[in-house]
């Protein structure tokens, strides 16, 4: 059987094209989707369902930090000593117009820079590193000091009759022993001889001043930078050359921490100005900022490393901060940085130690220099001179802000060695010296000399 011929072309030559029925009417009710397929308008036009594409917006930049890090100025030229007013130095700093005038005067920009280029002198380098090329006769001989001083400080044991955990006054007595042998400690170090007597009283005072103060018999982060002011007046006096910065810092800055920590820990002597628990640390700052600046970059010891014992045991003899942590781990009643130490455990959770150098650089300039309660103990001489004009509104009343009127009012008083200075009635504690405050480390020393403080810390509940 055959299959019928194709159908013919029209007489235009198009090809046959099949006749499509029309659609049934939907019957389903208005609004409502066909059930079966239906005409191209009932589908939805999906471009108005979908958002729009817009371009993402470029985030706007970050402010500008208010406070950047503060670079460090360049070291001054040595002074023509022939020109020097040597002076026994002294209080200068007494309103905050003072204040304002030291902090812009080159004196300032002297003790910033030498403070800085110590630290500068020691990134990314442990204690161990210390070349002996830089411990010179003069490094030697302040070595020798303290070790005599450490020894005259064993030689004068307290006394313990009165089981106090406040300042033993026995302290005054071994300052009035390292007083008596000071003249002993500037022949070590062979000053210039034709300046060597009228040095001598400028010397003399910043170095009685490095240990604490014998009348309230309390020590301070001022206490400390009178050491380094002790130090800056020898390189002033071209016996610490900038080669020599490092060998202070990894040799005779250790030394001195370690006369310190057995001076504290004999005679119990009190914070000066603590914070107590929001402080960074009751006795020292210098050990933060030079102990961050030594672990820039370094590959594995992150600021986290603070809360593992195993890391401050095997590093802490190679790295200033973290043998700070861990000293102040020892002298404490409880345990764990976040209860004791609450800034140094925020500190910890910084990203890098360069973010930790540069906050120390900030606290150095802002809480330390910047804070008049401080530098009103500031000690101004001939090599570390004080501008003409501070000092002279001494018997005025200093003029207050609205800052500080609302954070209490500045008054001028005298203190038991009748200099006046400045107390900053506020809420809480002050920031010098108008409260006793027995120190932690007492605390500890006592309960550990009655048998109370067991073999390790007490632990908080729930911790």
């Amino acid at each position: 059987m055959t299959s019928p011929p194709p159908p013919a072309a029209t007489a235009t030559g198009a090809a046959f094209q099949p006749v499509v029925s029309p659609a049934p009417e939907s019957t389903s009710a208005p609004g409502k989707p066909s059930p079966g397929p239906g005409p191209a308008n009932s589908i939805p036009n999906l471009r108005d369902r979908i958002p729009k594409l817009e371009p993402r917006r470029r985030r706007e930049p970050e402010p500008a930090n208010p406070q950047p890090v503060p670079g460090t100025p360049p070291l001054p030229p040595l002074p023509d000593l022939s020109t020097i007013k040597f002076q026994t130095p002294s209080r200068r700093i007494l309103t905050p117009k003072d204040h304002a005038l030291f902090l812009a005067s080159p004196t300032y920009e002297l003790v910033v820079s030498f403070i800085f280029h110590l630290s500068e002198s020691v990134a990314n380098k442990p204690i161990s590193s210390a070349p002996t090329s830089s411990v010179t006769p003069t490094v030697q001989a302040l070595l020798d000091i303290l070790t005599e001083i450490e020894e005259l400080c064993r030689s004068t044991p307290p006394d313990d009759s009165s089981g106090s955990r406040f300042g033993n006054k026995t302290f005054r007595t071994f300052i009035d022993k390292v007083k008596s042998r000071t003249p002993h400690f500037l022949s070590l170090l062979k000053l210039p001889s034709q300046h060597a007597t009228s040095a001598a009283p400028e010397l003399s005072t910043y170095l009685h001043h490095s240990f604490g103060n014998p009348s309230r018999i309390d020590y301070g982060s001022g206490h400390e930078l009178n050491f380094f002011l002790f130090l800056l007046c020898l390189h002033l006096l071209s016996l610490l050359p900038p080669s020599t910065f490092s060998s202070l810092v990894l040799v005779i800055f250790p030394k001195y921490l370690s006369l310190m920590r057995l001076v504290q820990l004999t005679y119990y002597l009190e914070p000066a100005g603590s914070h107590g628990v929001w402080g960074l640390d009751d006795y020292q700052f210098l050990p933060f900022l030079f102990g961050s600046s030594q672990l820039l970059g370094h590959k594995y010891i992150t600021p986290r490393s603070i809360h593992q014992a195993l890391t401050l045991e095997q590093f802490g003899p190679e790295y200033l901060y973290l043998n700070q942590v861990a000293f102040v781990n020892s002298t404490k009643t409880v345990q764990g940085l976040r209860w004791h130490s609450p800034m140094l455990d925020d500190i910890s959770s910084a990203k890098s130690w360069t973010k930790i150098e540069g906050g120390m650089r900030k606290m150095f300039v802002k809480e330390v220099l910047g804070k008049l309660p401080v530098m009103q103990h500031f000690l101004f001489g001939g090599l570390i001179p004080a501008t003409e004009e501070m000092g002279s509104l001494a018997e005025q009343q200093p003029e207050l802000t609205e800052e500080e009127l609302e954070n209490g009012k500045l008054e001028i008083f005298d203190d038991s060695e009748g200099k006046r200075h400045v107390h900053q009635q506020a809420v809480g504690w002050g920031d010098c010296c108008g409260i006793k405050v027995p120190s932690s480390l007492a605390a500890a020393e006592e309960m550990r000399k009655r048998g109370m403080g067991g073999p390790g810390l007490r632990r908080i509940p729930f911790d």
